[in-house]
């Protein structure tokens, strides 16, 4: 190893350590024992121009292990990493700051506890969660093959990046990992190669405690191609594995490096303490000591090195990315359609056309199910949307979500222009994917029961978290399902939804509520949503009689009034499939003579965010008597309805029976509605003794 190798390499290490003592918080172990490996790929392969670090062919780099974050931190400080604004522009500061190093893990730093995607400039994706990265980078891998596909060609490659995401025991252990390798192997993605830090450590203890499959048997089943690093401080061996990478062209690769924290005590070489916490001061003496570093030196970076990463990484990065910003402009030259194209969906914009194709679905009695709606509406807006990409976790066929016009086909190892993915029964891994495909500028959507979304939870708070517009489309949304029982029976999962910060969730009532969900979940440019739709069919509602379903951009909206201005006595709030029951509610009050409201409310998450006049305008304080129904936990309607209103909801589970014995049995009914509404009426005509009794 040459002198300035080990002179960055100690560099990395060091910083490291010290930012963690300094925080007295952090995670010291695996930014010790894997610099060796992150210089090597750094300095040596990797295709990134730390002054343009949007480039669109640039390579992916996660640090999945997250806890390691330090390790990054590091390397986007040594090469000068420049930050970029919110309208991906590169701005005049770097991404890390030696201030920001010496603040890791306080307010105002760029060095947060954990990578955070959007927050610092060089991040590529946020990890922490373990099994989160890797499987994101399965999502970047097969975006880049279905980029590479699209727009190379005519003797010009616009695409041709490769993605590395460096993974500790702990992710070896998580399911999701599993289903993301699984199908990484099945689809062949060479351009994916997981470094994987296998020094035995867990933050309990020895991984030998809980661990003793064998990795690298596991991941030849798999269809992967599987490198040794036995000593990762011989750069000679961590090049010659990350060659053969770059090399292999069928499958993607595992490269096991041995790595070894090299503490100052020896006593220390094989305890766990140090992996989770700082070394503490006499133990970063002794350790500096070991790598012939000043010992009371703090956050010290050597002459040479920055220059040493600006010969290496820096030149070789803004040489390729010079190149192929000339490639870039001959291929926009020579193909003007599909460079504006590809601009755009660097940029997210949604197209216009996309936007207009949204159909609008004619009065009918008998109506769709929604998820047929949205099936069609999906059909319809990607046509006009090239760069929109999804599938389900085998269902398909159940969701509704298969793009089936000309030209459609799947995306499998043979073909990598499909727009069709099949997940396989992965639902977690499915969620992360599609978080991958996001980050890379893919507009992604996902689908499976809402039951199911239990399984995807993880990575929706991720996407939210992130701020990828990656759409979620959950279908068989209520105990309607029937005779499949409880166990395909969502109750508490719309809350659960509701609770997440940053994640739209729509419910819509009929088809053409439907169609404006989609109009509202297509152009989200920074937010995940969350589509709730229906296997039984509803009612297409006439919207000459009823209000228009345009509301549904604001997240609820007076479906319904009473005729000449007369006033409401009471407000009945529907949502999803069981806004029919409160038209039906609504038609039969009329009928005796008792005006009521039908407010339609599709989306919590986007009434919020309307101004209070128009809240108050939807409901009125002066209507106090409400009756809201949704076929799930009622938890959280209150705020709507009031402490004193009444929620037709789910209390308990569902059963296994046909959905009209479940509405029955369950409350969900007509003759349910106009009884609670006339209770409403009555009980807050007469507020004293309501009060009185609650009291």
């Amino acid at each position: 190893m040459d002198d300035i190798d080990l002179l960055s390499i100690n560099t990395i290490r060091t910083l490291s350590i010290d930012a963690v003592q300094k925080a007295n918080s952090g995670h010291p172990g695996a930014p010790m024992g894997m610099a060796p490996v992150a210089y090597a790929l750094w300095q040596n392969y990797l295709r990134y121009d730390p002054s343009q670090p949007l480039w669109p062919n640039r390579d992916r780099f996660i640090l999945s292990a997250g806890h390691a974050s330090m390790l990054l931190y590091s390397m986007l400080h040594l090469t000068k990493v420049q930050g970029v604004n919110e309208e991906y522009e590169v701005v005049n500061r770097p991404a890390v700051s030696m201030d920001d190093i010496k603040n890791f893990r306080q307010p105002g730093s760029a060095c947060p506890g954990h990578p955070e995607y959007h927050f610092t400039s060089g991040v590529e994706a946020t990890t922490g969660p373990l099994g989160q990265g890797v499987s994101m980078s399965v999502g970047m891998a097969i975006a880049e093959k279905w980029l590479g596909q699209r727009y190379n060609g005519a003797g010009q490659t616009v695409i041709d990046y490769n993605i590395y995401a460096l993974c500790s025991d702990g992710e070896m252990m998580e399911g999701v990992a599993s289903e993301a390798a699984s199908l990484a192997g099945h689809l062949k993605l060479d351009n994916l190669c997981w470094l994987y830090d296998a020094n035995e450590v867990t933050l309990d203890g020895p991984a030998s405690w809980t661990f003793s499959e064998d990795v690298a048997a596991r991941f030849l089943a798999y269809g992967w191609n599987v490198l040794h690093v036995r000593d990762v401080n011989n750069l000679k061996e961590v090049r010659a594995a990350i060659d053969a990478f770059l090399t292999e062209k069928s499958r993607p690769t595992m490269i096991m490096c041995e790595s070894h924290i090299g503490y100052g005590s020896p006593n220390k070489q094989d305890s766990n303490k140090s992996h989770g916490e700082p070394l503490g001061a006499e133990e970063v003496r002794l350790t500096k000591k070991n790598y012939g570093w000043p010992e009371d030196a703090q956050f010290l970076v050597p002459d040479g090195v920055y220059e040493n990463f600006a010969s290496g990484i820096g030149k070789r990065g803004t040489e390729l990315r010079s190149a192929w910003d000339q490639t870039f402009a001959a291929f926009k030259s020579a193909n003007a359609k599909l460079g504006a194209e590809f601009e755009a969906m660097e940029h997210r914009i949604t197209p216009e056309e996309a936007l207009a194709a949204i159909p609008t679905f004619p009065t009918d009695a008998k109506g769709l199910a929604t998820r047929d709606s949205a099936g069609k509406v999906e059909n319809a807006i990607a046509q006009a949307y090239p760069w929109m990409l999804g599938g389900s976790a085998d269902l398909d066929g159940s969701t509704k979500t298969r793009q089936v016009f000309e030209g459609s086909a799947a995306f499998t190892p043979t073909d990598r222009s499909g727009r069709n993915l099949h997940f396989g029964v992965r639902e977690h891994a499915m969620g992360a994917i599609a978080n991958g495909l996001a980050l890379s500028k893919i507009r992604p959507y996902a689908s499976t029961f809402l039951i199911f979304s239990d399984y995807l939870r993880p990575t929706m708070r991720l996407a939210a978290l992130m701020e990828l517009p990656t759409i979620f489309i959950f279908t068989h949304d209520s105990i309607s399902v029937g005779e499949d029982g409880p166990t395909h029976q969502p109750v508490e999962q719309i809350a659960s939804l509701r609770c997440i910060p940053g994640l739209i969730t729509l419910r819509p009532g009929d088809a053409n509520e439907t169609a404006e969900a989609w109009r509202v979940v297509a152009a989200l440019k920074h937010q995940p949503a969350s589509l709730i739709l229906s296997r039984q069919p509803l009612p297409t509602l006439d919207r000459m009689i009823y209000a228009s379903a345009a509301g549904v951009a604001k997240g609820a909206y007076v479906l319904a009034d009473p005729a000449d201005d007369v006033k409401p006595k009471v407000i009945l709030i529907g949502t999803g499939s069981e806004l029919q029951l409160a038209v039906q509610g609504f038609e039969a009050l009329k009928k005796e003579g008792i005006p009521a409201r039908v407010v339609s409310m599709p989306s919590w998450d986007l009434f919020e965010k309307q101004d209070q006049a128009y809240q108050d305008e939807v409901f009125p304080a002066e209507i106090p008597a409400r009756v809201a129904m949704e076929q799930g936990s009622t938890m959280g309607w209150e705020r709507y309805t009031g402490r004193l209103g009444a929620v037709i909801g789910m209390h308990s589970f569902g059963a296994s029976a046909p959905m009209a014995s479940l509405m029955t049995k369950f409350g969900f009914t007509p003759e349910k509605v106009v009884e609670l509404a006339k209770q409403q009426i009555e009980n807050h005509a007469h507020p004293k003794a309501v009060n009185d009794s609650a009291g």
